[in-house]
């Protein structure tokens, strides 16, 4: 982990661990593997001293993930993950639009052109740059997942991230949704805030669903893995979130290959 870029530069310095967890997962009965390109568009790789090597990382993080799919099998669907996290996490130090929506275009193309199914937008949760993001991931034209995080803040349900600036939620998916994506996902979101969230996001969109919640904390750069949920409880949520329209569940941060088989082995449908 690297306290600029995350996980990002991981496909570099551990290719062997990130094509194992691939692996871990699909065995568990993932559908979906995502991959590992959260921390790795330029303006995230260049505060690391990594900005030469986009390309490489793009490639190889994608490279990785279809080596698992390979080996294991044919049926799982690659995402390649796509997010607008600012530069050293500073919500100040984004660049221009127009670099910044450069800085997109390359990490989706890149993406698109690995050889990735459809790109999964992750923490979109602002009405600035995450448009940015979206427009981006739209112009290669694979299908596209819209990932909005979230959190209870004040008795709302806001961003996920914590700044002096709060954004509801209800905001964000009134300029999101319109741009016209594919599937609608509560992702990296606190568990509690789900459903409410949920609900929101189908009051807005008749599309596709879905939910792939975190458990546990950030510190700057480890996710701690404190409180997590266990797998038979994060099925049991589940089976609300399906009842809710939800059509795609899984799990983001602190959740591991347990909990996508508790999922997988209970194969839930709407009651």
């Amino acid at each position: 982990m690297d306290e600029v870029v995350w996980s990002g530069a991981a496909v570099l310095s551990h290719p062997e661990v990130v094509r194992r967890v691939h692996e871990d997962y699909i065995r568990a009965g993932a559908d979906v593997i995502i991959t590992n390109t959260f921390g790795s568009t330029r303006q995230m790789l260049g505060g690391a001293g990594l900005g030469a090597q986009v390309e490489q990382i793009h490639r190889s993080a994608v490279t990785l993930a279809l080596e698992a799919r390979a080996s294991t099998t044919d049926r799982v669907t690659v995402a390649g993950s796509l997010s607008p996290s600012p530069p050293r996490f500073d919500r100040q130090a984004y660049p221009p639009p127009e670099e910044e929506l450069a800085v997109y275009r390359e990490s989706a193309q890149l993406l698109a052109d690995s050889g990735v199914d459809l790109i999964a937008l992750e923490m979109l949760e602002d009405t600035a740059h995450a448009p940015r993001a979206m427009r981006a991931a739209l112009e290669t034209g694979l299908p596209v997942w819209l990932g909005v995080s979230c959190r209870r803040g004040g008795g709302r349900i806001v961003r996920f991230s914590e700044s002096s600036e709060e954004v509801l939620l209800a905001d964000i998916l009134d300029v999101l949704i319109p741009m016209g994506p594919d599937v609608v996902t509560i992702m990296h979101s606190e568990i509690d805030a789900v459903s409410e969230a949920l609900t929101m996001v189908r009051e807005r969109w008749d599309g596709p669903t879905g939910v792939y919640p975190e458990s546990g904390y950030f510190t700057r750069p480890h996710w701690n893995f404190v409180d997590v949920i266990s797998p038979d409880d994060l099925a049991r949520e589940a089976r609300g979130w399906i009842d809710n329209g939800a059509l795609l569940v899984g799990g983001c941060c602190g959740t591991g290959p347990e909990h996508i088989r508790a999922l997988a082995r209970s194969r839930l449908r709407p009651s």
